[in-house]
């Protein structure tokens, strides 16, 4: 990291200058700030960063710039970042330290999530950051390895009040997720005066004008190419333009003038060059020892320098990447192999083998199994410190190098499987194909048509996912046990997203299929949602219960075991179990982050909401739906709002629910995602019976019963059908969902489902019949930890003791209910009880406003996290800010609460 000297004046940047100055502005004053530059080679985006670092007076600076061949190395990018700032990792939280040193290769570890390791780089630099502000620039960004490109946008997203500046420099088109959102600067080419006169200075006094004119035209005021274009030409075309018009692309032009005058210096010139643009690492030992290799001095670099191609100081750097790629692609494929080899037998084995296994690959003219080992060792290591595009490349590069055909079709299998976790589906596919075509047992082609399956289900592409997962399943019984019935769990998982189509043929498949030898856990639960397909919900209960019970023993959890945990934890809710629903719900959401899964712990939280929501505390489920939203912010997923969607049908604000439950409905029914539909009709059913509006509950309510899921929410739609059905004289409609719920709530038998039941039930008796199912329903909801469910108890039989003309009873019944749905945030009920009451005579005044209205659902999340006692770099672990983005927020809640302390916070 260095602070340079200050640049001479750019040309026609004016505003982009301005730009940057502002940047650099906000950042100095502690306003972290990102920007991404975009624009055709040649343009000038190298010089404007150069101009920006040379300007940066008192910051750190932080170099790097992709490199095409590097992209297959995971990590490369960020290590150029972040290496003189590793020893600085011991200042950050553990799970971050621990991501980052087994990213970087430092310590062996299960592979961290790629957004727990940005999270760590943006605690790392704003630790970096404390002593003076940090800019890190980074040019050819397209360019950069997936890992490290996912990781620097993170942080670049992340930003707010660190004295943190984040430029990338990409080139057109560059249009992948990583870019999106990002604010750019799209620099163009220069003004035609400002063209003009570039062009003037380059070849004075003897450039015709219409030649000036035409190159202008043609190169669109682009920097480079009216620098290095005019350079190819001869004096005749400079003075008349008697030459032959060049079709070629802009960039294609650009990099043939910089293959001439390469190809014009000495042999030995040219073989420096090739050697140094066939290794990006820029260290100069490393071009030294390789070129000694080859048998040539260094002495031999200088024809280039003053060719103004290459630069050799500290580091080695290049005019421009097209002079690079310009050098690279003129060699011969044996001209490439030979500086590879040297490459290779230069780079220490110890200190970088997967650099050396890189070079050994591209220098290798045939297949070499002793290359192909390596490749496959570097992929080990890649896979552990979370490259998987790292490791997919190098399997599918060993592959192509190994001479055994068996051995082969075996890496060909992981170089697959590899790449269908990098989501690279196409390359997946055809590496099955080679897969397919060794000799090989039966297992192993039974694998293969299980990777099949599993990418057609990835990818969404094919709706025959389940039959797919079903046949591949089959494929595998009388091979590997375990295996099939894993595949068994994703046929049913796979049908079950397809509107329920395939189900029972999933389960039937599953009961007939042979037995583990060890019964896991989660046989156990994938045979009892099997019995219930096939024989009904009260057939399947002791088998659920079993399984749930099983799951509740196993005191630890890993990461392998989150399908089946997730699996349990919603069955535990099908089961009307509300303890071991939280209980099993909580070890998920432990076990994700523990390990840093952040594709998985979106959807466990979602579920973790309802929990809360259904327990009544509305401001823990409002923090995690914060925190949701939060993670699809850092990692720019899409991600299904089901817990925000539940939030706000409970708080009932139909302004903002109905306008989030209508997207989402349509985004699941898009995605053919039944769970989803269920989750929006349920909670617009939840919506209108708290606004009284029961007759537009109705058909929702029935739209959510009609779904076959796999989790509790059909059966709380019943409960939902019959309240919103009675109260709209719809008598034979909620006594046939009465019906339905009584079969299932029987068998499950918990006080929940018997409360619910009762509750229900109360609806469409009267007299005495009423009032002991009213006072049954609250007794059983009254040892759960389901309050809403309770409260709505207490409202009902408010409601139908104030039309017996029992005000005194009714009045108690209404205040519980009312005070309950106040204290849970859920209005809308709250207001239903508050009408009633006063119908009663009784006067209720409204809620006051509090201090903590004021805040955000940011801040009260980081409020009550710092009120549990939680430091602001844990605070910043958990919410994917750094440490002083939580300290900002921090002093906007001790405003708005008039507090001076974090001991103050539990209090508010």
């Amino acid at each position: 990291m260095t602070s340079g000297a200050p640049a001479p004046e750019l040309r026609g940047r004016r505003t982009a200058r301005a730009i940057l100055d502002r940047m650099v502005a906000d950042v100095r004053a502690g306003q972290g700030r990102a920007l991404l530059i975009r624009g055709e080679a040649g343009v000038g985006k190298s010089a404007l960063l150069d101009d920006l670092a040379g300007r940066a007076g008192g910051f750190k600076i932080a170099r790097v710039a992709g490199v095409e061949a590097e992209m297959e190395l995971a990590f490369a990018g960020l290590h150029q970042v972040c290496g003189s700032m590793l020893p600085l990792r011991d200042r950050l939280p553990g799970p971050q330290r621990e991501a980052l040193a087994v990213a970087f290769g430092y310590s062996a570890g299960s592979p961290p999530d790629r957004f727990l390791v940005g999270v760590a780089v943006l605690s790392l630099l704003a630790v970096v950051s404390e002593d003076r502000p940090l800019l890190c620039v980074i040019d050819d960004a397209q360019w950069l390895d997936q890992t490290s490109a996912l990781a620097l946008t993170f942080v670049a997203r992340r930003l707010l009040a660190e004295r943190i500046g984040v430029v990338f420099a990409v080139r057109e088109p560059a249009d992948g997720p990583q870019w999106r959102g990002l604010p750019a600067l799209r620099l163009g080419g220069l003004t035609d005066d400002d063209a003009r006169a570039l062009l003037d200075s380059v070849v004075p006094g003897r450039l015709d004008e219409q030649v000036r004119d035409r190159l202008v035209a043609e190169t669109r005021g682009n920097p480079l190419a009216l620098l290095e274009l005019p350079r190819g030409l001869t004096a005749a075309e400079l003075a008349g333009g008697f030459g032959s018009p060049d079709v070629r692309p802009l960039a294609s032009q650009i990099e043939r003038t910089f293959a001439q005058r390469a190809g014009s210096l000495p042999p030995p010139t040219r073989k420096v060059l090739l050697t140094a643009a066939a290794d990006p690492v820029g260290d100069v030992r490393l071009l030294l020892r390789a070129i000694t290799g080859l048998g040539v001095p260094m002495s031999a670099v200088a024809p280039a320098e003053a060719a103004g191609l290459i630069e050799v100081g500290s580091r080695v750097r290049f005019r421009h990447p097209l002079v690079r790629t310009a050098i690279y692609r003129e060699a011969s494929p044996a001209e490439r192999r030979d500086v590879h080899r040297a490459l290779a037998a230069a780079t220490d084995p110890a200190a970088d083998p997967d650099r050396r296994a890189w070079h050994r690959a591209h220098a290798a003219a045939d297949a070499d199994e002793d290359v192909a080992t390596d490749l496959v060792s570097s992929a080990d290591r890649a896979q552990r410190r979370g490259g998987l595009a790292a490791a997919a490349e190098f399997l599918r590069r060993a592959t192509e190098l190994t001479p055994d055909p068996a051995t082969r079709a075996t890496r060909a299998l992981a170089a697959a499987d590899a790449e269908l976790r990098s989501g690279a589906f196409e390359i997946a596919l055809k590496l099955l194909v080679v897969a397919d075509e060794g000799p090989a047992d039966e297992l192993h082609r039974a694998r293969v048509n299980l990777m099949r399956a599993q990418i057609a289900f990835a990818s969404g592409a094919d709706p025959a996912a389940s039959r797919l997962l079903l046949g591949a399943a089959k494929r595998l019984e009388p091979l590997d046990v375990d295996l099939a019935r894993d595949a068994y769990r994703d046929a049913m998982g796979a049908a079950r997203l397809a509107t329920g189509s395939g189900l029972a043929e999933v389960a039937r498949a599953v009961l007939a299929a042979p037995k583990p030898v060890r019964y896991r856990p989660g046989d156990l639960l994938l045979d009892s949602l099997a019995v219930v397909q096939t024989d009904g919900y009260p057939a399947g209960v002791p088998a659920m219960r079993a399984a749930v019970r099983a799951f509740r023993a196993e005191e630890t959890s890993t990461k392998g075991d989150q399908p089946w945990l997730w699996l349990a934890a919603i069955t535990a809710a099908r089961l009307w179990d509300d303890e071991n629903w939280s209980t099993l719900t909580a070890r998920h959401v432990r076990v994700a982050r523990g390990v840093g899964d952040l594709s998985s712990l979106p959807l466990t939280l979602n579920s973790q909401v309802v929990v809360h929501l259904f327990a009544g505390e509305r401001a823990a489920a409002a923090a995690l739906v914060a925190e949701i939203q939060a993670i699809g912010d850092a990692t720019g997923a899409a991600l299904a709002p089901y817990g925000a969607v539940a939030s706000a049908a409970w708080h009932g604000d139909e302004a903002v629910a109905v306008p989030l439950i209508e997207a989402s409905l349509a985004d699941a029914v898009a995605r053919g995602e039944s769970a989803g539909v269920t989750v929006a009709h349920w909670a617009r059913s939840v919506l209108m019976n708290g606004l009284a509006r029961y007759r537009d509950a109705v058909p929702a309510a029935r739209a959510a019963v009609g779904y076959p899921v796999e989790s509790g929410l059909v059966y709380w739609s019943m409960s939902e059908l019959v309240e919103s059905a009675a109260r709209s004289g719809r008598t034979d409609l909620a006594a046939d969902t009465h019906e339905r719920l009584a079969a299932i709530a029987g068998a499950s038998g918990t006080d929940w489902a018997l409360g619910v039941l009762a509750r229900a039930g109360a609806l469409l008796v009267t007299g005495a019949a009423a009032d002991s199912l009213y006072r049954q329903a609250i007794e059983h909801l009254g040892r759960t930890r389901i309050r809403m469910e309770l409260a709505r108890a207490h409202l009902v039989y408010g409601e139908w003791l104030r039309r017996e003309n029992r005000r005194q009873e009714a009045r108690g019944q209404l205040r519980n209910a009312h005070d309950m749905f106040t204290a849970a945030g859920a209005d809308a009920f709250a207001s239903r009880a508050r009408r009633e009451l006063m119908a009663t005579g009784e006067s209720v005044a409204q809620r006051a406003t509090r201090a903590s209205d004021t805040l955000t659902v940011q801040e009260a999340h980081i409020a009550g996290l710092a009120g549990d006692g939680l430091t602001n770099a844990e605070i910043g672990a958990q919410l994917f800010l750094s440490p002083h983005t939580v300290e900002w927020h921090l002093r906007k809640v001790f405003t708005k609460l008039s507090i001076s302390s974090r001991r103050q916070l539990r209090r508010s």
